[in-house]
């Protein structure tokens, strides 16, 4: 069946139309009578809000073992075996890897100036050297053209002038090079400003550390690497080495020159390369991929999990609240050494503690080093610090040379001779803490509050943070003397007074109201009733912010089952399609492509910029753009168009009870993919297309007394069908 270009718009209008309705229309209404019409819509209810979205198969079984022991399952995650998803994640090795591990083997900027300059060595491991190799390569080929930029044009009649200004670009570039490292080390180490300003899209510096700077070259980097792969093609013929066998290929390419290795790498830009990536394993392809961009093979791979986590994971609702809290205490992949540092702050700080005690959650987010880097907290000094006043360290601590104490104070030195610049209080962190994490934007907070918290977190800091190090506190940016926060006299006592204005904060009834109301707008509406959050925050306060108890009195209020919140909850990108793969029993062997769907989206996995996170209200994502953005998903899913995925729509069409035309597949699929849940615009829309769709079709024309073709449903037909229902404004919600 295809659909004209007509067709498809009134289709996707009505659809459109029907989905701005607030409450939807059930075509078969329950019978209040009916116990187990109740039960089955009680469960559907529960899978739409405790995860990811219900497979067919998930609803039976919520009613046969009860939704009240199911809820309290997932409550307890630990009960639960998740052997298909580790399987599924084994590929993923950067997931399992350490911070520190990332920042080795998937070099970013810094550290290849490091080994350039000789302060770490080059691996000795084949693949890690062929990784560096090609980075090196790139980064001095920008430098070498930056520094033949700045010289004069050589006279036209002057023949040794090519060879001397070939001969100072060599050297200037050289020099360079180090320059600039010593440079980015001390300008990267006291870097500031507010988190919503960096953006690897806007960076123009030569040491931004931006993926998008290697992914998308300059005119003349480009036509340069054009130049190399075309030598590559006549030197090599690139197509000699895919014919070759997937080890031979692998070993080939690893015993290339640098040159042809950076050719290779350039190659495979813009995803292209795939027949070069066909039989390797995973080590291979992620060898081959970091060539051309080490750090992009860490964040495809980080969203990749995240995704099939959300997809197959049996543990649902505690990966609805990693996400939850990962959206609430939001880190942006794309600034500087988060990007191999945000893999160990989703496992080590956010999913152990999503059904934990608030308070465990927020200090292991404030000590984290990913907050640490992304709201700038590591380079905040604080301006009567030691630091900040020029104090050299004491060599051996309280005490002098024989044991004698130091005197109480220091003659102040002279703070410009050989002072290492400082970059002074960051306020970013300590606003976010107060606006953001806790107390929100009412909290009844003032700036002064906000810089008094600043100077509270001076000296919490990381430890070598562009290879991956951990938290650590720093007395030398501390600032010195008590701080008032919130009318409390914060002591003066380092790095125990976070400790003690993050209890404080977490013990806060503003704060017990706050992470209600976003745990009533994730589960119950955007506007949640007021009655329910009072009594969330009740119960949060009783148990000293345990969340697990929340969600509790939550799932057993009479507002959580109310009729009105009955799929009226907009769904996110991500939980659309982590929907659909689920709802279609979708099989994902390569989750790369369903990334890029949501980022088409507007949801970019671990992209949001601002602290804010993304949205979980529906007027962020309700648009006529955003809604052909998901039609146009669902039917790429539901017919084999997107790479690496399979779903089987004839499969979901068949019933015995049922005839196995179009038309019956379209009631039988709207059972299975929405448990009967279609209003009779939605049903008559789509129905109405596909007789349609049939009358027009050759060789579909042949109609029995009722109207249906004789030819039974193909596969064209049902993956329309199902990606029409997918598009649908019910599915939309949950």
């Amino acid at each position: 069946m295809r659909f004209g270009r007509r067709q498809f718009e009134l289709v996707f209008l009505c659809l459109s139309l029907a989905c701005a309705v607030p409450e939807l229309g059930a075509r078969k209404k329950d019978n209040p009578a009916d116990s187990s019409a109740a039960q089955q819509k009680r469960a559907v209810h529960a899978l739409n809000r405790l995860t990811f979205g219900p497979r067919p198969e998930d609803v039976p079984q919520v009613m046969a073992i009860g939704v009240e022991k199911w809820i309290d399952l997932q409550l307890h995650p630990e009960k639960i075996t998740d052997g298909a998803l580790d399987a599924r994640l084994a590929s993923l090795r950067t997931v399992h890897m350490s911070s520190n591990a990332i920042a080795e083997e998937f070099p970013d900027q810094q550290m290849i100036l490091q080994v350039i300059n000789g302060k770490k060595p080059m691996p000795s491991d084949p693949a890690k050297r062929a990784v560096y190799r090609v980075q090196i390569a790139r980064l001095q080929e920008r430098k070498e053209r930056k520094a033949e930029a700045a010289l004069p044009n050589p006279p036209a009649n002057d023949a040794n002038s090519a060879e001397n200004n070939a001969s100072a670009a060599s050297t200037h570039s050289n020099t360079s090079l180090e320059t600039t490292s010593n440079a980015a080390s001390d300008s990267d180490s006291m870097k500031t400003g507010s988190a919503e300003a960096v953006s690897p899209s806007t960076s123009g510096d030569d040491n931004s550390m931006s993926a998008t700077a290697v992914s998308k070259p300059s005119p003349a980097e480009e036509a340069e690497a054009r130049r190399r792969e075309e030598r590559l093609y006549a030197d090599l013929s690139v197509q000699q080495l895919v014919d070759l066998a997937p080890e031979q290929r692998y070993k080939k390419i690893l015993a290339m020159s640098e040159d042809e290795q950076l050719a290779l790498a350039d190659s495979l830009r813009g995803g292209k390369g795939q027949e070069f990536l066909a039989g390797l394993d995973m080590r291979q392809k992620e060898t081959l991929l970091a060539m051309n961009n080490p750090q992009g093979v860490v964040a495809d791979e980080l969203a990749q999990a995240k995704l099939l986590r959300a997809v197959y994971s049996e543990r649902q609702l505690e990966e609805v609240m990693a996400d939850f809290w990962f959206n609430h205490f939001n880190v942006f992949v794309g600034k500087g050494a988060d990007r191999f540092l945000i893999n160990t702050y989703e496992q080590e700080v956010i999913r152990p503690r999503a059904l934990g005690k608030f308070e465990d959650l927020l200090v292991a987010t404030a000590k984290s080093p990913a907050m640490l880097f992304y709201l700038d907290n590591w380079v905040s000094v604080g301006p009567n610090s030691a630091q900040a006043l020029g104090i050299p360290a004491r060599p051996m601590g309280r005490y002098g040379p024989y044991g004698r104490p130091y005197p109480p104070r220091y003659p102040r030195p002279n703070v410009n001779a050989g002072r290492r610049q400082n970059s002074g209080l960051n306020e970013n962190y300590g606003r976010e803490l107060l606006e953001l994490h806790t107390l929100s934007v009412n909290g009844g907070y003032s700036q002064r509050d906000v810089t008094e918290v600043a100077k509270v977190f001076t000296g919490w800091t990381i430890d070598k943070p562009f290879e991956g190090g951990g938290f650590r506190y720093n007395p030398r940016t501390h600032e010195p003397g008590p701080k008032f926060v919130l009318g409390h006299r914060i002591k003066p006592r380092g790095e125990d007074e976070g400790r003690e204005v993050l209890h404080r904060l977490a013990t806060s009834p503003q704060t017990a109201h706050f992470i209600s109301l976003k745990l009533a707008q994730r589960f119950v509406s955007d506007d949640p009733p007021p009655a329910l959050v009072d009594r969330l925050a009740k119960t949060f306060l009783k148990k000293k912010g345990d969340i697990r108890e929340v969600l509790a009195t939550l799932f057993h209020s009479p507002e959580f089952w109310a009729e009105d919140t009955y799929r009226a909850k907009v769904k996110t990108p991500l939980e659309f399609v982590a929907s659909a793969m689920r709802a279609t029993g979708a099989d994902a062997e390569d989750a790369l492509p369903l990334t890029r769907q949501l980022s088409n989206m507007g949801m970019p996995l671990y992209g949001a910029q601002p602290p804010t996170g993304y949205s979980m209200k529906a007027e962020a994502w309700v648009s006529s753009s955003s809604l052909l953005n998901r039609m146009n998903f669902a039917l790429a899913l539901t017919n084999g168009k997107i790479r690496g995925v399979k779903v089987d729509a004839v499969h979901l069409a068949k019933n015995s009870a049922q005839p196995a035309d179009s038309t019956g597949a379209l009631s039988v699929m709207e059972t299975s993919l929405l448990a009967g849940d279609v209003s009779k615009q939605t049903h008559d829309s789509i129905l109405a297309q596909i007789q349609q769709a049939e009358k027009n079709a050759p060789g579909m024309n042949q109609k029995t007394d009722q109207g249906k073709p004789t030819e039974p449903v193909r596969a064209a037909d049902a993956g329309t069908i199902a990606g029409l229902l997918l598009g649908s404004p019910e599915f939309q919600r949950r």
